[in-house]
């Protein structure tokens, strides 16, 4: 088997309702994405979700870094020698996670199709679902409340409460959510590297009643050892987010014991291969692992989670990027139902070609 095009292309996809973390709003997002195809019956699908804030990248950095950069080295090379390809786009693409990922995905998708296999059973096939947190943006106490109510009621078990901005209103809106949902939801909290250590540590004591599952990224990336204070005191996990970019940050993050679990996310570390090494040191360094996501069509979720189903230590995900997005070409990947995420019997990823054309 041959490539012999490749493809890019970015699509812009609206949000239901805009959503506000600790540093900004969205309203909107942009992915890009990758259609590689060979001389046989199959084509591989990929996709970034790029954010300049936390991958560094534009999507018009991702479409030159995908069709100047990746394409030429991709074109006439046998798409199944993965690792191969990969490590000729390292080098060039070092900067652009979320472009890597997006590779791949698509020689990912395109070895699940050649074997005619499912992406999670090659992966290892560990679990055939898994549940997810859904998010809450910052919102007023009432509507919080409001908005975990209904989500419960659509199924969810999981919800996860950004914050970061006030630690009282963060309290107030965590204890609400509590006493309004029960005790059987679990509950998460991201304050998205807003807090200092020590409002991290009265926010923990203030919401411990509230019994939260995890803390995540409560201190700035660039801090790493604010962070650390933060998880040694805490009587609650913490979790690193933005402070894992990359393999060497796992090792990082695992050698100093500065997190009691990380969040990997396929856009930062640059795809699926790079996830099973940052999730194999993380296992050695007895953290937990929670598979995260952007604002990401349900393609590049897809591939969220089958990474998730192959690994026995991924135990829980917060793959909710994709349920707010108007015009998704991708929609269908995957299923959701009472919480639960389930992947496609499909071969790879579970995407047709004819459920995503560019437009060229």
């Amino acid at each position: 088997m041959k490539i012999t095009a490749v493809h890019a292309w970015s699509h812009s996809m609206g949000l239901t309702e805009p959503y506000t973390i600790a540093y900004e709003t969205v309203d909107s997002a942009v992915n890009v994405f990758l259609r590689i195809e060979t001389d046989g019956p199959v084509v591989g699908f990929g996709c970034a979700a790029p954010d300049e804030g936390v991958t560094g990248e534009t999507p018009e950095a991702v479409l030159r870094a995908l069709l100047d950069v990746a394409e030429p080295r991709l074109r006439s090379a046998d798409p199944l020698r993965r690792t191969q390809l990969l490590e000729r786009l390292r080098g060039p693409l070092a900067d652009a996670p979320s472009a890597r990922a997006a590779v791949d995905m698509a020689l990912f998708d395109l070895l699940g199709k050649a074997a005619k296999l499912p992406l999670w059973r090659l992966l290892g096939g560990y679990r055939c679902s898994i549940p997810t947190s859904v998010t809450i943006g910052i919102l007023p106490v009432g509507e919080t409340v409001e908005r975990a109510k209904a989500l419960v009621g659509q199924g969810f078990v999981a919800l996860k409460l950004k914050g970061g901005r006030h630690v009282d209103e963060d309290t107030e809106r965590v204890l609400q959510v509590r006493e309004a949902v029960g005790a059987g939801i679990e509950l998460r909290f991201d304050a998205n590297q807003g807090y200092s250590v020590e409002e991290s540590l009265a926010f923990v004591e203030q919401t411990r009643s509230a019994r939260l599952e995890l803390l995540e990224q409560p201190t700035p990336r660039g801090e790493p050892d604010m962070l650390g204070r933060v998880s040694s005191e805490a009587h609650i996990p913490v979790m690193a987010d933005e402070s894992l970019m990359s393999l060497r940050d796992a090792f990082r993050l695992a050698r100093r014991d500065l997190a009691d679990m990380v969040n990997i996310k396929l856009m930062k570390v640059g795809g699926i291969s790079e996830a099973l090494h940052v999730n194999s040191v993380a296992r050695a360094a007895r953290l937990e692992v929670m598979v995260g996501c952007m604002d990401e069509a349900e393609l590049a979720i897809a591939a969220g989670l089958h990474f998730a189903l192959g690994r026995p230590n991924v135990a829980y995900a917060d793959l909710d990027g994709h349920l707010d997005l108007v015009d998704d070409p991708t929609a269908g990947t995957l299923r959701l139902r009472d919480g639960l995420l389930y992947p496609s019997d499909r071969p790879g990823l579970g995407l047709t070609s004819s459920r995503l054309e560019d437009p060229w």
